[in-house]
């Protein structure tokens, strides 16, 4: 398998470095650009096509939310992940939605870091806790609509049920009785019949549409 193309973007150089140094002893990750904020991130995404883009939140002339919105609306295929040493879970909230595939804190241990990054390169995170109380927040009156204007399949639906209760991938995989692979091909489709980008966007739409019991 290829190695995972990384743009790391934080105003910080010794972040950067740090960085650098924790996902160069990886053979599964390759840095392939830095960039000191917003803007640099999306010159250098538009040059370099990343596959992962490290995405710290605080940063001047463009921070890393409206840079995060302005590169998923162009490159929607680009994996975003906020890097950050808060866990304000409100900034964090506001990424996701902006598309972001998630985030990691700068001061866990290196090995959980490049585990739960490899889990975001592989979509294999599941939401967590904090999260899924920020969306049932944000959605506390459900919109019932109708099946038919939702255009997924019957298994889709299940799925999309799933991912919202906060399930992992091997865990609906067990739950439906299905591979895992089959799973992320279910998760892929869904994500583009609603042109959605992560789980977070997914279980907003659940809600929002009724289909969270």
């Amino acid at each position: 398998m290829q190695p995972f193309r990384i743009l790391i973007v934080d105003d910080h150089a010794h972040a950067r470095e740090g960085i650098r140094e924790i996902l160069e002893e990886f053979e599964d990750f390759l840095i392939i650009g830095e960039a000191k904020n917003g803007k640099e991130a999306i010159q250098l995404t538009e040059q370099l096509l990343p596959d992962i883009i490290l995405m710290d939140i605080q940063m001047p002339e463009m921070d890393g939310l409206e840079a995060t919105k302005r590169i998923k609306l162009q490159f929607p295929a680009v994996k975003i992940v906020m890097i950050t040493v808060s866990d304000d879970i409100t900034d964090l909230f506001d990424a996701l939605k902006k598309g972001a595939q998630g985030y990691l804190l700068k001061n866990i241990q290196s090995d959980q870091w490049v585990e739960h990054l490899r889990a975001f390169a592989l979509d294999e995170v599941p939401m967590s806790k904090e999260i899924a109380f920020q969306i049932l927040k944000e959605f506390p009156q459900k919109k019932a609509l109708s099946r038919e204007n939702i255009p997924l399949s019957t298994r889709e639906l299940e799925l999309l049920q799933l991912v919202a209760k906060g399930l992992s991938n091997k865990e609906i995989s067990k739950a439906l009785f299905i591979s895992e692979n089959t799973v992320k091909s279910h998760l892929k489709n869904i994500l583009s019949k609603l042109h959605l980008d992560n789980r977070v966007q997914l279980t907003s739409y659940a809600f929002q549409q009724g289909l969270v019991d």
